[in-house]
């Protein structure tokens, strides 16, 4: 083996193998990089605070003039609902359902010394656009208990204006979560109670939800028993930055509530970041892969002459391409021992970074992104001995 290797050897070029481990390296790096940074950041991806969740539009209409609000009114009919979903841009449409009865809620709390009572309203979305995933968000018809989500932002008014100026304490979610509110509900000359839980909070929607189920079998029980158009639609858009949305709001006289569009703008734009950063590392690894065929073709057709006489004399093609096959698992075993500890130096700076903006994050596990860097070595080096010993086989097949 070491007579062979220092026969071959001869013509072997640093520079080549160094440009092919450099870019290789800075490939993989990238490519193990942003797998751990996914795997770290899934907490903030999946959190109430992520650009990564679907971002949707809440559509209404403009509101003029009290003359033209009793002409026209806000409300959309079934045709613009038709064309609006018609539309290229559109990817799904749904639409807030009202409540058709009077709603009030009164709360006792009197260890914190809570007790009011308030008009309230209830509005339903399709499940698909609810950003509470929760197994208790189902309405049996019948039933005394009303699941309900109310916006993340009553709950921050409570804590920081509510609680702070009259003294009392904070709540958190999950106490939020045990306080349970009695619903009165009246229509058609019935009038009922019922209670109702709370089951999560809402970052998208900035109104008082129920299950579309309960709203439906209320609405017929308690409403007009006519349907009730609605005055604000949810929209999601394939691409918010496409100008033919505003364009089209403009002609209609629509408006979307708290700049969604432009969070839909920023939302799309750092996704395509994310995608463009790991398709440059794949295009650079891939690169760096052909560079290597390259150097292996080179080095092979150089020492051709070598090769058939190795082959002519009794060594076998298997034998003959071990050692161009060691060096390439030599070189790929060094890039991925430099990737991976390029990965870890650069994830204690950005863990230290992302820790300061969210102290309670989890970062994820390094096992997955160095199995996944094992299996890349695997995959590529395999790669690399195939064309090798094809390239041998050639040379053996030609001596005859």
């Amino acid at each position: 083996m070491s007579l062979v290797w220092k026969l071959l050897r001869q013509h072997i070029s640093i520079g080549q193998f160094a440009g092919f481990t450099l870019a290789n390296l800075i490939g993989m790096a990238i490519i193990l990089l942003g797998l751990q940074f996914y795997l770290d950041a899934a907490g903030i991806f999946s959190s109430k605070d992520s650009f990564m969740k679907k971002d949707y539009l809440v559509v209404s209409k403009q509101v003029g003039s009290l003359k033209d609000l009793v002409k026209n009114g806000n409300e959309f009919s079934d045709a613009e609902v038709i064309r609006l979903k018609q539309q290229e841009f559109t990817q799904s449409l749904g639409a807030f359902q009202p409540a058709d009865f009077h709603v009030s809620a009164s709360l006792g709390m009197d260890d914190l010394g809570l007790n009011f009572s308030t008009e309230m309203f209830f509005e339903s979305v399709p499940d698909e656009f609810i950003d509470i995933q929760s197994s208790e968000w189902v309405y049996e018809p019948n039933s005394n208990m009303i699941p309900i989500i109310l916006p993340r932002t009553y709950l921050n008014l409570y804590n920081f204006s509510f609680a702070q100026t009259k003294g009392l304490s904070k709540l958190s979610e999950d106490m939020f979560k045990m306080i349970t509110i009695q619903i009165h509900i009246s229509g058609s000359g019935m009038h009922d109670t019922y209670q109702g839980q709370i089951v999560g909070f809402s970052n998208r929607l900035n109104t008082i939800l129920v299950p579309q189920q309960f709203m439906d079998w209320a609405n017929n029980k308690y409403g007009k028993g006519e349907p009730v158009p609605p005055s604000r639609l949810i929209l999601e858009v394939k691409n918010p930055t496409d100008d033919a949305i505003v364009k089209y709001f403009q002609e209609k006289g629509y408006e979307t509530e708290d700049d969604k569009l432009d969070q839909g703008k920023t939302t799309w734009f750092l996704k395509t970041m994310v995608g463009i950063v790991m398709g440059v590392g794949v295009l650079i690894t891939a690169l760096a892969l052909y560079i290597l065929m390259l150097s292996i073709y080179l080095l092979v057709q150089k020492n051709t002459t070598k090769l058939e006489n190795l082959l002519l004399i009794g060594y076998s093609p298997a034998r003959v391409a071990l050692p161009y096959q060691l060096l390439t698992i030599g070189l790929n075993a060094l890039v991925l021992v430099l990737a991976l500890a390029l990965v870890f130096v650069v994830r204690g700076e950005y863990l230290h970074l992302l820790r300061a903006l969210y102290p309670d994050l989890v970062a994820g596990s390094v096992g997955t992104v160095f199995l996944a860097g094992v299996a890349l070595f695997v995959l590529v080096s395999l790669l690399n001995m195939l064309v090798i010993r094809q390239k041998i086989a050639v040379i053996w097949k030609l001596k005859d």
